[in-house]
């Protein structure tokens, strides 16, 4: 075999290569804004953060695998500026006791720092398909937890039986650009309508959302600030039909756009008025929000309503956009399923949120990792080669682009098997 020239070796782990990402500079003045490192000797803000990227990137089930895993490596933590491993006692302190806002402000602010990377990557067939140049989705997912410092869920547990906790990460994402762009952490019983008052748009935008996101009286907000919206229509809505614009019979097999409609909504709204006995009031005045209704049949034969403010654009781009929304699902699925957000390393509902925004930070990284790699590979498979080269000597952009060393091949023989002469020569 022949000898390997070009071996792709880097004087740092690969896992301190993924860190280099980090503007530290940034961490340490929102540390010093915040005052995280106060009172602390050793284990310092930008030590928890490494070490809990560490676990998230290593998919280690208990903080006591992380603090092992990294007192494994022994001489290799010197790159990570360590000089030895924390102990689970430190660590475990930290997540209870320094605050998730920090991790919180960081997210944000590397969302910001690497926007130029993330803009690179907008999708050209989403721009091909959609007219509207700031494309926005928003949802929320539930996480189960173990423990119920955080109200989860569904009915108490029967029994001796514990009720699960549960939190709920609500999500903004650009679509164009397939990444978050604003986030919130709540308890998983807190309604997902709370979550509105949190976001602006800009005029001229366009979000889509689903049935959770029922509230007649911000979509007409909404529509008095340009910014468009496409949602889906509950079956105990009650409205008015205007106009019917179009109208057609589909047939069997057939799917498109079947039926668009000019609806009318009555929505109240809280209003200031006079009152003769004392200097103002307040008192619910009927409004009414005029709508498009569009009437769309899949290829499965399922068949959706979808609502619009938007009167400029076609029935199926508003189909279209609704469509779109399915991104976001999958960038919830992306973080599930390749990060651990199964097993938390704390009890206390700091420690969790911890957790939950470096998991977003080490999703952010290779993001931006798959970006400037320029790698065809799949979201995942990136992850999984992070995972298993974390602690190699290897490039990092050589580890996601290729993922495998490229052995020479061995020469080509005519005779892969001995002939009849071979074998009797040692007998001649």
């Amino acid at each position: 075999m022949k000898i390997i020239t070009h071996k792709n070796f880097v004087g740092q782990p690969a896992f301190k290569q993924v860190i280099n990402l980090l503007p530290k500079e940034l961490f340490q003045d929102l540390v010093s804004k915040l005052g995280t490192d106060r009172y602390y000797k050793t284990f310092f803000s930008y030590a928890q953060l490494v070490t809990m990227l560490f676990g998230i990137y290593a998919r280690c089930d208990s903080m006591a695998e992380v603090c092992d895993g990294m007192r494994a490596l022994g001489g290799k933590l010197n790159s990570l500026g360590f000089d030895i491993a924390p102990a689970k006692s430190t660590v475990g302190d930290a997540l209870r006791d320094r605050s998730s806002e920090l991790f919180r402000q960081f997210y944000f602010a590397l969302i910001a720092y690497f926007s130029s990377d993330l803009s690179v990557s907008r999708d050209r067939n989403v721009k091909k398909d959609i007219s509207f140049e700031k494309f926005y989705a928003f949802d929320s997912t539930v996480i189960s937890l173990f423990t119920d410092i955080m109200k989860g869920v569904g009915h108490d547990a029967k029994g001796d039986g514990k009720k699960k906790g549960g939190c709920k990460v609500h999500m903004l994402t650009d679509i164009h650009a397939d990444s978050p762009k604003f986030v919130n952490i709540s308890e998983a019983v807190q309604h997902d309508i709370n979550f509105l008052s949190l976001l602006s748009f800009p005029a001229g935008s366009m979000i889509v959302f689903d049935r959770a996101y029922y509230h007649f009286l911000q979509y007409a907000h909404w529509t008095e600030a340009g910014v468009n919206f496409v949602g889906r229509l509950r079956k105990d809505t009650k409205y008015k039909v205007q106009k019917v614009v179009f109208n057609k019979k589909l047939k069997d097999g057939e799917h498109g756009v079947f039926k668009v409609e000019h609806i009318h909504i009555d929505y109240k709204e809280e209003v200031e008025v006079k009152l003769p006995l004392v200097k103002c009031g307040y008192m619910n005045q009927k409004k009414t929000l005029c709508l498009r209704l569009v009437h769309y049949r899949d290829e499965r034969g399922g068949t959706y309503r979808f609502i619009t403010n938007n009167w400029d654009i076609s029935a199926e781009e508003v189909a279209l956009c609704y469509k779109y929304r399915w991104t976001i699902e999958t960038t919830f699925k992306k973080l599930k399923q390749n990060f651990q957000l199964t097993y938390f390393y704390s009890e206390t509902e700091n420690g969790i949120k911890t957790q939950i925004w470096c998991t977003l930070i080490a999703y952010l990284l290779l993001q931006v990792v798959k970006i400037r790699s320029e790698s065809n590979k799949a979201f995942s498979t990136i992850a999984a080669l992070i995972r298993m080269h974390l602690i190699s000597y290897l490039s990092l952009f050589w580890i996601v682009t290729e993922g495998r060393t490229a052995y020479p091949k061995s020469e080509h023989r005519r005779n892969k098997s001995p002939t009849t002469i071979q074998l009797l020569l040692p007998f001649m």
